[in-house]
């Protein structure tokens, strides 16, 4: 397989998963600001950006962190590459690239999706912006279905790959967004608004039946940070993502013969997911752990560029 048609691969898992994360973040974050009092509400906008590292780039627009301009920001504004259209524009471009390594289904699926932004100039209201996460969600959940009904080859594990590097990467900021964001004037940690907000991020990754399927507490921050971050029942988990992460390159080094500085990241990265328990994470710092993640997941993208010669 040539390199770039290997690139090509990868990205576009990459370009369609963080389609879907960011149409999740603009969902989870309208969630989050209906339950939230002025001024948190704009809080919450303000950490849908820096959770997606755009915050610098909608300040240069000059424009105020609410609904109106933030959804439109991260859904329709081509001008920067952190936009839904944007991804879905990148991720087109890569699967025409290597449009013959895909079924019909998955081209479809990624085309479906690009067109849902023909001749919008607005997200509108609040349920006219949740209507259009919604589809966006519908499509690129059609693509990964796709995905794994094609020829389990050299191809499809690239772009799983992609997406396992990239769905880390938005796990480790979507669970950061509590950082970010405050509680608003009179509200304390395990309220009323507190137990709102994690509902919300557990909401954003389909994962609420899978937490009364595995805590029999009622909602615990503690136990939402378990499920995110340690538990690999849950696909979209920090766990499942490092698991799945190894397992892919193992397959595609005995497809390839390619084998080196990757995956011996993505391996010594498994080890210490697994010794790492949740009590010790919270109490050395959740931020402060979510950013070594996001700096390891970093640097494991970059090798696996090298190793199978990206660049």
């Amino acid at each position: 397989m040539l390199s770039r048609t290997a690139a090509a691969l990868y990205w576009l898992g990459r370009y369609v998963e963080r389609a879907d994360f960011i149409a999740r973040l603009v969902e989870a974050t309208i969630r989050l600001d209906a339950l939230s009092a002025r001024p948190a509400g704009e809080a919450a906008w303000q950490s849908a950006l820096a959770v997606s590292y755009t915050d610098e780039a909608f300040a240069a627009t000059g424009h105020p962190a609410v609904q109106a301009h933030v959804a439109r920001f991260l859904t329709l504004d081509a001008s920067h590459p952190g936009s839904i259209i944007r991804c879905l524009e990148m991720a087109r471009n890569n699967a025409r690239a290597v449009r013959t390594a895909l079924t019909r289904e998955a081209w479809t699926a990624i085309n479906r999706a690009w067109w849902l932004f023909a001749n919008r100039a607005s997200t509108g209201g609040a349920t006219e912006t949740l209507n259009l996460v919604e589809q966006i969600k519908g499509e690129t959940r059609g693509f990964e279905g796709a995905t794994h009904r094609m020829m389990r080859n050299e191809a499809t594990l690239l772009i799983q790959l992609g997406a396992a590097v990239e769905r880390a990467d938005n796990t480790a900021r979507l669970v950061d967004v509590k950082y970010h964001l405050l509680l608003p004037a009179g509200e304390s940690v395990g309220g009323a608004v507190d137990r709102d907000q994690w509902t919300t991020i557990l909401q954003t990754v389909s994962a609420v039946t899978a937490y009364r399927w595995l805590y029999s507490e009622g909602l615990r921050p503690d136990n939402v940070i378990d499920l995110l971050v340690s538990r690999s029942e849950l696909p979209r988990s920090l766990a499942a993502c490092v698991e799945e992460t190894v397992t892919l390159l193992s397959q595609l080094a005995k497809r390839t013969g390619l084998q080196g500085e990757a995956d011996r990241m993505a391996r010594a990265r498994l080890a210490r997911c697994q010794k790492a328990r949740t009590p010790d994470i919270i109490v050395g710092g959740l931020h402060e752990y979510l950013e070594t993640f996001i700096t390891e997941n970093a640097l494991l993208d970059s090798a696996i560029a090298r190793q199978f010669r990206f660049l």
